[in-house]
């Protein structure tokens, strides 16, 4: 059954999922990261990119030919159908379709009141079927 951990009030959801993406790839994980929109992907392409200058974070949308042998993928597909089932980031405000095929899933949610809003309705969601859930509140810096 997927583990699904909750960091609540993140100040900036595309550093924080960068900053989780490189604790996994630390771990040698492999991650799918589910962006909210085209846009947001876009943001989050450029801030793998830029994110460190010590840490290499190889990353290619999900459809790419190479998706299979890179590490971190990205997509904005709610059906996804991905290679990697191990590390799964929502940045969305829905469940992802397939959520259950990942070992581990992160949700993401800033302090914004309407992310805030559809993070308590994704949390409800998972419990009423039992999924096991953590809770983590990020420290604003």
């Amino acid at each position: 059954m997927t583990r699904i951990d909750f960091h609540s009030n993140v100040p900036d959801k595309i550093a924080y999922a960068c900053r989780l993406a490189r604790k996994a790839r630390k771990a040698d994980f492999q991650v799918v990261i589910l962006a909210r929109d085209r846009a947001q992907l876009a943001a989050l392409d450029e801030a793998l990119w830029t994110f460190s200058e010590h840490d290499f974070l190889p990353h290619v949308a999900m459809d790419d030919p190479l998706a299979a042998q890179t590490p971190i993928l990205l997509t904005t597909e709610q059906a996804m159908e991905s290679p990697h089932h191990q590390i799964l980031i929502n940045l969305s405000d829905t469940p992802p379709e397939h959520f259950a095929r990942f070992e581990r899933m992160f949700e993401v949610v800033s302090s914004d009141d309407a992310d805030k809003s559809s993070g308590r309705e994704r949390y409800a969601y998972y419990k009423q079927r039992g999924y096991p859930l953590t809770h983590f509140v990020a420290e604003h810096s």
